[in-house]
């Protein structure tokens, strides 16, 4: 989950950095069955620091595009519980349920790995997840 870094960031940076995972977080609290609200949340602290230093903006875009992926699992999940519950010929299937328990586990794992990553990062550490780490690296230029 986390890598070495050669550069070592400061406090301030260390917070920013940490921030940007606690964001989605904080959201979870505000807007619960609403999948975007936590989106919304990351993207808006990815855009008001967008022009800080290489490692804020690494650790936003590394949190944004994990909250843009649980964003389209857990919508998928949102949507399909509101069809159950409104429309008479669907009804709770075994897809479904699985469905439904993936989208518990998944959201699980990335709760437990985002407050990791906010208390290490916190810490000045670098965390590099395996999926969005590499893709990060894409994206984000020093």
């Amino acid at each position: 989950m986390s890598s070495t870094f050669i550069y070592h960031p400061t406090e301030s940076e260390a917070e920013k950095a940490s921030n940007s995972y606690l964001m989605s977080l904080i959201a979870i609290m505000v807007g619960f069955p609403l999948p975007i609200i936590n989106l919304l949340a990351t993207l808006f602290f990815y855009i008001a620091n967008r022009k800080s230093t290489y490692f804020v903006r690494w650790h936003c875009i590394h949190a944004l595009l994990s909250q843009l992926s649980l964003f389209v699992i857990n919508s998928i999940g949102f949507w399909w519980t509101i069809s159950v519950l409104i429309r008479e010929d669907e009804q709770v299937s075994n897809p479904y349920l699985a469905y439904i328990i993936t989208v518990f586990v998944v959201n699980v794992v990335e709760l437990g790995m985002t407050i990791a990553a906010a208390i290490k990062t916190r810490k000045g550490h670098h965390v590099f997840w395996w999926f969005y780490g590499p893709l990060t690296q894409l994206i984000c230029k020093p």
